[in-house]
């Protein structure tokens, strides 16, 4: 397989490959949470943010470079608004939750994002709510409240909201996106690069900004800056725009949910983080609700009488 060979038409001979790519995502971006929770004991939340994202951004321009891709992004202030939000908001917010907040918990919170991104569609798209997704919504409505724990909040009240807005802000840049990619044909490594270009921009302005420390540079921090910025952006956005380009979208989704699985299991394993029950519980109904809203998109659309 060549580097070329990303953004050719799916063929049934590359189904395999691309659930291997997939599954090969999920433990590195699931196992990212534990890097990115190591990473915030050695360096502030905003610069640890700017680092990795900046440095994501060269080397997404550099693939760019190597393959003669168009430089300049089509619909540029959608495409910034869009990054602002899915690798501003996202990373910002949530590595910000990290500083007090568990890992496993948080990657579950940030990975609600289909669910709100189904809601916001609703309202802004007027794309109907069907079948699977009614139920899917009212188990992660449950789920979060089982998670909140809204009667023994510990103090971790700021952590788990900041971990929800994460993925608020993920699913309003998916809207942003799905809004553009309806009416323009776009390059998906071009429009993925600029929109990490966009969303470093916010990042390095809090890092500048935000009274904070110095970093640490230990070894454990420089390892999960590194894992961040070579695996856990630069190869995991090529192994997603594999999967992409081989799968169904209903597919794809199906797979991102081990995601959080996966994060948890880490936090769990390395972190010593064990889910209390609710937490537990919690997490279960959400990963049941991501995984109905995700067989309900690998139906075909209902006919509109």
């Amino acid at each position: 397989m060549t580097l070329r060979d990303l953004f050719v038409s799916k063929h049934e001979s590359a189904r395999w490959p691309a659930l291997l790519a997939l599954l090969a995502l999920a433990l590195i971006w699931g196992y990212n949470w534990v890097q990115m929770k190591i990473a915030v004991q050695y360096a502030p939340p905003f610069q640890f943010a700017a680092l990795r994202i900046t440095l994501g951004a060269v080397s997404l321009l550099l693939a760019l470079l190597c393959w003669r891709k168009p430089l300049w992004p089509k619909e540029f202030l959608f495409t910034f608004w869009a990054g602002f939000l899915q690798i501003g908001g996202v990373y910002g917010l949530a590595t910000l939750a990290l500083v007090s907040g568990g890992a496993g918990r948080t990657s579950v919170l940030v990975y609600t994002m289909p669910l709100w991104t189904l809601l916001l569609a609703w309202f802004f798209l007027r794309e109907r709510v069907q079948g699977l997704q009614w139920i899917a919504i009212a188990l992660s409505l449950a789920g979060l409240l089982l998670i909140l724990d809204l009667q023994h909040l510990h103090g971790t009240i700021v952590s788990k909201v900041l971990a929800l807005l994460a993925g608020l802000c993920w699913a309003g840049g998916a809207i942003i996106a799905k809004r553009v990619r309806q009416t323009v044909k776009l390059d998906l490594l071009s429009f993925t690069t600029w929109q990490t270009v966009a969303g470093a921009i916010p990042l390095v302005l809090m890092a500048l900004f935000t009274p904070s420390t110095p970093i640490v540079w230990s070894q454990p921090f420089v390892f999960a800056l590194v894992y961040n910025i070579i695996p856990g952006t630069a190869i995991a956005t090529l192994l997603w725009l594999f999967v992409l380009n081989r799968l169904s979208a209903g597919t794809a989704g199906l797979g991102v949910l081990l995601n959080p699985v996966v994060g948890v299991l880490a936090a769990w394993i390395q972190l010593g983080e064990t889910p209390t029950a609710l937490e537990a519980a919690g997490m279960g109904l959400i990963a049941i609700a991501l995984a109905l809203n995700a067989f309900q998109a690998m139906k075909p659309p209902s006919p509109i009488i």
